[in-house]
């Protein structure tokens, strides 16, 4: 019997449960199915990884370009697949979560939603417009996402 992505929502969060694991980063198909073999638990997309398979720069792929690759990798493998989905491809929280719901459609297990704006003199998003880019990320259709934020890798306090 084929693992649907409700099983495979469900496989990821006990992983979360469980405590720490390891997301390799597959970038394609080929590498999804090698790191299943391996014996990885869960997979996690690479937005840099993907978009230098496709002959674009990191950040400068398309929602549909993301999607389509989502469902590709997530149709290859019977593991939970958590998305690199790069800021939400929008600014605004209502489209982030237009865009998050076409992101669900495809079978992810999570996604990671980042902070980051694109705009080098202001590298951020401040901190209560962060918040509500999350929440509308999540909206009522997503229970199980996997949020990270740049402010946390980077060092700011007050990780939403």
């Amino acid at each position: 019997m084929p693992v649907t992505p409700h099983d495979k929502r469900a496989a990821f969060r006990k992983l979360h449960e469980s405590g720490c694991f390891v997301l390799p980063n597959p970038f394609d198909v080929g590498s999804a199915k090698a790191l299943q073999h391996l014996g990885f638990k869960a997979l996690a997309s690479t937005s840099a990884g993907f978009a230098w398979t496709i002959g674009k720069a990191d950040n400068r792929v398309t929602v549909d370009d993301v999607c389509t690759h989502l469902t590709e990798l997530c149709a290859a493998v019977d593991l939970p697949v958590n998305a690199d989905f790069e800021n939400g491809f929008a600014h605004e929280p209502e489209k982030v979560a237009v865009n998050v719901a076409r992101g669900v459609k495809t079978g992810v297990a999570g996604l990671s939603i980042e902070d980051s704006t694109g705009d080098a003199a202001k590298p951020l998003y401040d901190r209560s417009h962060a918040i509500e880019r999350i929440r509308g990320a999540r909206g009522d259709r997503c229970r199980q996402e996997r949020r990270h934020a740049d402010r946390a890798l980077r060092g700011f306090s007050g990780r939403p």
